[in-house]
């Protein structure tokens, strides 16, 4: 098998992990998930994480074109972001997004993103690769005028944490400790050494630069 023999599909509507998996240079087209999960009773955060990556590569597969032969890999991946022990989902409204944002503030919280890569060959797994990535976010010391004035931008209140650790919201982070894709969406670190292992060639679709 090669990689150019190998259809492969993201399983995400997240913007992040479109941008994170084309810095690997690898072609693949976006099959969005219709679900969006929640915990189940005392279910961890990374246990959540991890069924709903599978949840996600499960729609995804739904979806595939069964006249399609190709061998077929889906990535998908799920983030949680976890304050004492308590997962922050997307804030409901500005009130919501400032409350977590104090919660935050001068304190270290943790973000867990669960990966699920499968290879699909004549619709059935031919591999997989489960697994989930851990990464410390220290926060800086915020007050409520620039807690406020953050969230009067828009940008947390899709944010899973109400906080965007690749835009505006970088300006609150103090420290990283991990992987700083992790946080963003997507461990490319990671996914970049499960690709390897699928035997799918990365870094080949970039345009050699001139010397």
């Amino acid at each position: 098998m090669t990689g150019q023999e190998t259809r492969i599909v993201l399983a995400s509507s997240s913007p992040r992990r479109r941008e994170l998996l084309s810095a690997l240079g690898v072609a693949f087209e976006v099959l969005p998930p219709a679900v969006e999960e929640q915990p189940l009773p005392g279910e961890t955060p990374a246990a959540f994480a991890l069924r709903a990556a599978r949840e996600k590569a499960e729609a995804a597969r739904q979806r595939l074109d069964a006249a399609d032969r190709r061998p077929v890999l889906i990535i998908a991946a799920d983030t949680v972001v976890v304050s004492e022990g308590r997962i922050l989902g997307k804030p409901a409204d500005a009130d919501e997004a400032v409350s977590m944002l104090r919660s935050l503030s001068g304190r270290e919280h943790v973000v867990i993103t669960g990966v699920y890569i499968l290879l699909l060959r004549n619709g059935r797994i031919e591999r997989e690769e489960l697994y989930s990535v851990r990464t410390v976010v220290l926060f800086r010391e915020l007050d409520d005028n620039e807690i406020r004035a953050y969230v009067s931008t828009g940008e947390p209140l899709d944010k899973a944490g109400a906080y965007a650790a690749q835009g505006i919201g970088r300006s609150l982070i103090r420290r990283v400790e991990g992987s700083y894709t992790n946080v963003v969406g997507l461990p490319l670190a990671e996914v970049a050494q499960s690709l390897k292992r699928f035997g799918i060639p990365f870094l080949t679709g970039f345009k050699p630069v001139s010397q």
